[in-house]
């Protein structure tokens, strides 16, 4: 049985305040509560954060604020999120189900961690969970294992949809923390595995996520998200794409892509975007974006075939896409 001390806190200052070495932030529970029960997690306090202000503005520029605590399916069912940025709305829909989309919090979403089956396992060998112990993953089952960014310590995939399209809106997390307020990029949030997997993010101990900020981006009024799963029901992603391409007279003068699936983070494709932009729409372009994006993919022995599913799902979209722009 895991002891662990229980406190609520009303708003940022007072979480910072209940925080103390070993804790963790609960929100939403959806992820936190199951890696306690299976062991993984054992913290030594909750301080429950969600109570915490959230909500969705406007901002000056004509983007979006969005608190911390606000639920995946009030996000995705926003109508400024449905009408400026589909994507999102489509990748939280896809990443769920409505009672898990419930109670998930935003924070929660992007902190989730891996649902890698030797990460759940603690007889398993996983540098996750102890760092110098092994990977079992690199030579047992690993369908859905990474292909891009991965390291001989760790193979594992960040689970989130939400994520992936929040990185290709280039999205801004603010955080509250012991030495204040800063702010970063989504993209640079989380960390590729290197020699310390158990490491995920960048977030300073007692730090606590308390709003993400999505710049304006018109022509992400046309974009899409695409999930490739092994069944149409709950499941993570095998490869997902989110895109967004602004497109005149038959050039796209400019691009928005990441991958889902496929890496220990959401993967945003700088590759495909340098290829795609101010060149003619073509199928032949889209075959190239993609190529260039997957051309420093390394499979395992079990998932060799995410390289080509994630060439045609980001060819498919884009095509879609221009379609649509035409």
């Amino acid at each position: 049985m895991i002891e662990f001390s229980y406190a609520r806190a009303d708003d940022a200052p007072s979480a910072l305040g209940l925080f103390s070495p070993g804790a963790k932030y609960l929100g939403g529970g959806t992820n936190l509560v199951d890696l306690m029960r299976e062991t993984i997690e054992a913290p030594t306090a909750l301080v429950d954060v969600a109570a915490l202000p959230g909500g969705i503005e406007e901002t000056d520029g004509g983007g979006l604020r969005i608190g911390a605590a606000v639920k995946n399916t009030a996000l995705a069912e926003h109508p400024l999120v449905r009408a400026r940025y589909p994507m999102l709305s489509r990748a939280i829909l896809t990443g769920a189900s409505g009672q898990i989309r419930n109670m998930a919090s935003v924070a929660g979403n992007i902190l989730q961690r891996t649902r890698c089956y030797y990460f759940y396992d603690d007889t398993a060998r996983c540098n996750k969970r102890a760092r110098g112990a092994g990977c079992d993953a690199i030579d047992g089952f690993n369908r859905i294992h990474a292909i891009l960014g991965a390291s001989p310590d760790c193979v594992a995939t960040h689970p989130s949809d939400m994520c992936v399209a929040l990185v290709a809106l280039d999205a801004v997390v603010h955080l509250d923390g012991p030495d204040g307020a800063r702010s970063l990029p989504l993209a640079e949030l989380h960390r590729l595995p290197g020699g310390t997997p158990d490491i995920e993010t960048e977030l300073a101990p007692g730090e606590l996520i308390t709003a993400v900020e999505l710049p304006p981006l018109p022509f992400a009024a046309r974009s899409e998200y695409r999930k490739v799963r092994d069944r149409a029901s709950y499941a993570f992603a095998l490869v997902s794409v989110a895109a967004a391409l602004d497109v005149d007279g038959g050039t796209i003068r400019d691009a928005r892509l990441a991958l889902g699936g496929v890496a220990h983070k959401p993967w945003r494709a700088h590759a495909a975007e340098a290829v795609l932009k101010g060149q003619p729409v073509t199928p032949e372009l889209f075959r190239d974006a993609a190529e260039a994006e997957l051309r420093d993919a390394a499979p395992l022995g079990g998932n060799a075939f995410k390289v080509e599913l994630a060439k045609r799902t980001i060819a498919a979209v884009l095509g879609t896409l221009a379609g649509a722009d035409a």
